[in-house]
């Protein structure tokens, strides 16, 4: 079916583009279709505005008035759309109990949907769109939905803000928003008591860091937007937090210590932020569920946080390009050198570099051979880091001027 056979169907005041795209295999041309999904495909045409049919397309011959199966005339004047294609788009397979029971399968369709459409696909459990060329605001309706539990609007070029109605969607479990223009604060998603995965990530979201959100996420990620601030403590309530990333935003201050004793939070990505202190956990980090730690190009200063080897999970640990300064803590030689246990992981990946670093290197990293951890102590301001050392190499050390000029102290 050619694209120019296909009619563009224009919406009545949204102006989103709706492409749903599948080839298969067609079915056999000698069973029935189902009368509950004839009715489907009725719905499907009523509800686009008759004005918006082009003559002599496909979907002005669906002529539902002659009595026979719309689905395997493919060859009179009637259905030329060649409906033993239709697959029940995206927005009726999903929905359960599924709304086509013996459906065909769909190659191309090109569809604008209204807000009366959207309003009537009360049972719509998951919604995908990503990776089209929408554009326009994210349109208010798909509040409307109460059963939707994901949504998938990523990879397009949506922008303004997220609508407040989506505070709606108290069943939504996963929301797909990145990779768009999208503008404004996140609003107050604290209603959505199911959301289990965000991601708005490479947008232009400014605001801070709600402090009201759903206590149900697992994994949140706002990477690479305008965001401003710190992060707040009631991060600390949402128990079941695994994934956190605000990369590449604008944060700054202190890192709380939420952060390094949360119960469950197992992956913490802050790096490219302008965070300049961190708190130290009353515990010193022995409750921390953290396996990978990134905090690197930020403007931390003082010393290496020694709590950090004491974190029973932690495997990779990213400092590079802050404002460190000090000798390397033994604990951190101990913990790359070292094989885990039961107990307590070993580092697998140490990177120290661009920092300010003086003093000899720690004897255990000086036994550490390729292979057996990822580690950088490049850039920095350390007695001794020949090339013979792995993870000394790809860098020169800071000259003695640039070590002086930001810590006279340093030797």
């Amino acid at each position: 079916m050619s694209k120019a056979s296909i009619s563009t169907l224009y919406l009545h005041q949204l102006s989103l583009v709706f492409f749903f795209l599948f080839s298969k295999l067609l079915l056999s041309a000698n069973s029935a279709t189902h009368p509950a999904d004839v009715q489907v495909l009725k719905d499907l045409k009523n509800g686009v505005d008759p004005r918006s049919i082009a003559p002599g397309s496909c979907l002005s011959s669906w002529d539902f008035s002659m009595d026979m199966d719309p689905c395997h005339n493919i060859f009179t004047d009637h259905f030329t759309c060649g409906l033993s294609w239709l697959l029940c788009f995206t927005l009726l397979t999903l929905m359960e109990p599924p709304l086509f029971k013996h459906p065909g399968y769909l190659r191309q369709f090109f569809l604008r949907l209204t807000s009366d459409s959207f309003s009537n696909l009360t049972r719509l459990r998951r919604l995908g769109l990503s990776g089209n060329s929408l554009t326009g605001e994210i349109p208010t309706v798909l509040g409307s939905l109460p059963h939707l539990e994901e949504l998938y609007l990523d990879n397009n070029h949506l922008h303004g803000p997220i609508p407040w109605s989506f505070n709606n969607l108290t069943r939504l479990k996963r929301l797909e928003i990145q990779r768009n223009y999208i503008s404004g604060e996140l609003p107050d998603l604290a209603s959505l008591k199911s959301l289990y995965f965000l991601d708005a990530s490479d947008n232009n979201i400014s605001g801070g860091v709600p402090s009201t959100l759903p206590l149900s996420l697992v994994e949140l990620s706002m990477r690479n937007n305008k965001i401003r601030g710190n992060i707040p403590d009631s991060i600390d309530k949402i128990r079941f937090l695994q994934v956190l990333d605000l990369s590449h935003n604008m944060l700054y201050g202190a890192i709380s210590s939420v952060v390094f004793k949360h119960p469950s939070l197992e992956q913490l990505t802050l790096s490219y932020n302008n965070f300049s202190l961190l708190q130290a956990p009353g515990d010193k980090g022995s409750s921390s569920s953290l396996i990978a730690l990134d905090l690197s190009y930020n403007k931390l200063r003082g010393l290496l946080p020694a709590f950090m080897a004491s974190m029973p999970k932690l495997t990779a640990l990213s400092l590079e390009h802050n404002e460190f300064t000090g000798m390397i803590p033994a604990q951190y030689a101990v913990k790359a050198a070292a094989p885990g246990n039961d107990n307590t992981s070993s580092f697998e990946r140490l990177l120290l570099g661009g920092n300010y670093l003086f003093g000899p290197i720690p004897g255990p990293l000086m036994g550490l051979k390729p292979g057996s951890a990822d580690v950088s102590l490049v850039d920095n301001c350390l007695y001794r880091c020949p090339d013979a050392f792995f993870f000394c190499r790809g860098r020169d050390q800071k000259s003695l001027v640039d070590c002086k000029s930001f810590g006279p102290t340093i030797p």
